[in-house]
């Protein structure tokens, strides 16, 4: 009688408890909800171009997959801490970890593991229809220098690269020393620039723009030294570019 006295005062209180943790935990994903933007010069969920907006979909279905996996979680934690001991029908344990710790979980990861390959595809020099401009870019410590085999006599500037609004490029990525990152995250993914290796990764720019880029792995002291520019034109203006004409 006693112990089942205590079970029972306790009950109302770890249903309080849950509730309170429940209710704290909704209003904090809320207000870092709130804080958060989108928008930005590096930010990969500002998408400029058709290799960015595949990368910034994966990135949100990721997000809201892994907060479909906390609730579901969530929702069964609390109904095996609070679920009445008499009256309701119980569910295994097995049950509960093969449906909630593999299924879910797996299910979810399958999916974003095929969303993710599709995603990657469409970042590859595939052949197509539209003609690709071409850019051959080194990196070394601490700068980026870019060239033109389509316009051998163009001017280059250091950590600077000119491209076509609204047409594929591939970017050559080579490096002179050391492994680098080559990163524009509002025009695609990240592609290494690995000693004795050409790496080739598709960018295209809907807009005219200033897009901008930073080396995305460790490379020495000067590492933070090394921020790229994407200056993304429309024809005239990249003709006028690259032959010297106009900064």
């Amino acid at each position: 009688m006693l112990h089942g006295a205590a079970h029972s005062s306790g009950t109302p209180h770890t249903r309080t408890a849950g509730r309170g943790a429940a209710w704290a935990c909704g209003l904090s994903a809320i207000a870092l909800l709130a804080g958060c933007s989108t928008a930005g010069p590096l930010s990969a969920l500002d998408p400029a171009g058709p290799g960015a907006a595949p990368i910034a979909r994966v990135w949100w279905a990721m997000f809201w997959g892994g907060m479909a996996l906390t609730v579901a979680m969530t929702g069964l934690a609390l109904y095996a801490a609070l679920r009445r001991r008499a009256g309701t029908p119980r569910v295994s344990a097995n049950a509960l970890l093969v449906g909630g710790g593999l299924l879910l979980p797996g299910a979810v990861i399958a999916a974003l593991l095929l969303w993710g390959m599709r995603a990657g595809h469409a970042l590859l020099p595939l052949p197509g229809a539209a003609p690709v401009f071409t850019v051959e870019v080194t990196a070394r410590q601490w700068q980026w220098d870019a060239r033109y085999p389509q316009h051998p006599t163009a001017p280059s500037a250091t950590n600077r690269i000119d491209i076509p609004a609204g047409q594929p490029v591939d970017v050559h990525v080579r490096t002179a020393d050391v492994i680098h990152g080559f990163w524009v995250p509002r025009l695609g993914g990240k592609i290494d620039a690995i000693p004795g290796r050409t790496n080739v990764i598709r960018l295209q720019a809907d807009a005219p723009g200033v897009y901008r880029g930073v080396c995305a792995e460790y490379c020495g002291t000067g590492h933070a030294r090394m921020p790229m520019e994407v200056h993304a034109h429309a024809p005239d203006a990249l003709a006028a570019r690259l032959a010297g004409g106009t900064p």
